[in-house]
């Protein structure tokens, strides 16, 4: 089979076409025909070498952990109505970027009729991640929330997500593009984050809705994460969940608990299998059901890994970059 393969260590060149055996189900495992491959930004950290002491793979590998596709054969003790199902799975951080991956049973979520599996492989890590982030935040009718790269895959949906709750948006992206995506999904009031000024925008769009940050969803980190961390409130709630940047918002904890604030940060979206499975269930549900809307910048073939991990790098596109592992 066709895979993309990370050689060793270094820039997106590294990601290179090769071709390796079709994977075998194993007891409890089925093999997936691969439709699309999700793409998130930690998997370029992880191809330069960042954050080595986190994620312990080592080259040559092959990179990808979210997928969406149809099941090819099951193994000993697998239901045989997963034969032939429309499916996504997370399967760890690495063998997702090939034409055919084996996982786990218990790591398969159906994918709802009416909903394309390109769709499905956009929610397969930032869907249930937003999902998480929602029920660990929980933003309610009336509270004020900042959303921190509004328009990246994981922003777009937590812009729709918080909208829904009810909450009042003030969303930061970078750029005219960005800001009028951002714009067109829901939120009330939209910041450059490319200007220098953004924080006291983003202060006074607050302030004018009633006053600071009820929550701070920071999917950015670094300087500008702990600049949003002064416009939370005191007794609100702050998630470090991004590292965009290369690195987490550094807050300081002993300020946080002097102003009653509540952190989380990536750790605290770390789920077990069920909660997986639950947690894209309800997201592939409610975009099936035309509630929540995957943005879906470009789709680059598998050959095409290295240019895929460039875009992500250089922030080029809107929304989510995928990989298609076969022709549609």
């Amino acid at each position: 089979m066709r895979v993309a393969l990370v050689r060793e260590l270094g820039g997106p060149e590294v990601l290179v076409p090769a071709e390796m055996p079709d994977p075998v189900a194993g007891p409890g495992e089925v093999v997936i025909d691969v439709s699309h491959v999700d793409t998130i930004f930690v998997e370029t950290q992880i191809r330069s070498g960042a954050f080595s002491d986190y994620f312990p793979v080592r080259p040559p590998y092959v990179p990808g952990g979210g997928i969406a596709g149809t099941v090819r054969t099951i193994g000993e003790g697998v239901d045989a109505g997963w034969a032939g199902r429309r499916v996504i799975a997370s399967v760890g951080f690495t063998g997702g970027y090939a034409e055919q991956a084996a996982t786990t049973a218990d790591h398969l979520v159906p994918v709802p009729d009416g909903l394309g599996l390109r769709e499905a492989a956009a929610l397969a890590h930032d869907g249930v991640t937003a999902a998480a982030l929602m029920q660990a935040i929980a933003p309610g009718p009336g509270e004020r929330v900042l959303i921190l790269g509004a328009s990246g895959g994981m922003g777009t949906l937590l812009v729709q997500l918080t909208q829904a709750a009810g909450a009042h948006v003030v969303a930061v992206a970078r750029g005219d593009r960005k800001t009028a995506l951002v714009k067109e999904l829901g939120a009330d009031d939209v910041v450059d984050g490319a200007e220098a000024g953004w924080v006291e925008q983003a202060r006074a769009a607050l302030e004018a809705a009633g006053g600071p940050a009820d929550a701070v969803l920071d999917g950015v980190g670094g300087a500008m994460g702990a600049a949003a961390f002064t416009l939370t409130a005191d007794g609100g709630r702050f998630s470090a969940h991004g590292a965009a940047t290369g690195g987490f918002a550094p807050i300081d904890p002993q300020e946080a608990a002097r102003r009653g604030i509540t952190l989380r940060g990536i750790a605290d979206v770390q789920l077990t299998d069920a909660e997986y499975v639950r947690l894209a269930g309800h997201a592939l549900g409610e975009a099936a059901a035309g509630r929540l809307r995957p943005v879906i910048g470009h789709v680059y073939p598998l050959e095409q890994a290295a240019e895929a991990h460039t875009a992500i790098e250089e922030r080029s596109l809107l929304g989510k970059v995928l990989l298609s592992a076969r022709e549609d």
